[in-house]
């Protein structure tokens, strides 16, 4: 087990959860807006929000997928953490597929943050979400 999961766990940033399959599909249909909201928001050339929703579309499909195994993030670290150790570490999901959830939700950070976005960055962004989702889509069926 990953030493920093089990930081999660302790610090309480990640907690058990009873599986409920009502808020699994919650999770997975918000994602699927948030999708569609950043595609929207490219051809709008709103760069910053495109990276922003893209972001929120694989948080939501993470969020599905870590309920879906019994767990509750309540932090976003914590998640991407989880989805190394519940996910990534038992060859449910590629690495790079987690490297992009990384990599998004720090475009998203730089965006909100340090206003620092960009065309190429919200495609690619965007390209990861529908990825993500897709797989998510997969491993939950």
């Amino acid at each position: 087990m990953l030493k920093e999961f089990e930081n999660c766990l302790k610090l309480r940033r990640l907690v058990s959860y009873n599986i409920d399959f009502g808020l699994v599909t919650k999770e997975l249909k918000e994602s699927e807006l948030d999708l569609e909201n950043a595609e929207n928001s490219l051809k709008e050339k709103s760069y910053k929000w495109a990276t922003v929703q893209a972001y929120y579309s694989m948080f939501h499909a993470a969020k599905a997928l870590i309920l879906k195994a019994g767990y509750r993030e309540k932090s976003h670290d914590c998640l991407l953490i989880a989805l190394r150790e519940l996910y990534e570490s038992k060859g449910l999901i590629d690495k790079e597929l987690i490297d992009l959830f990384e990599i998004v939700m720090n475009a998203r950070e730089d965006a909100d943050y340090g206003l620092v976005y960009s065309e190429n960055i919200a495609l690619e962004a965007v390209g990861a979400a529908k990825n993500f989702l897709n797989n998510a889509k997969k491993l939950l069926k």
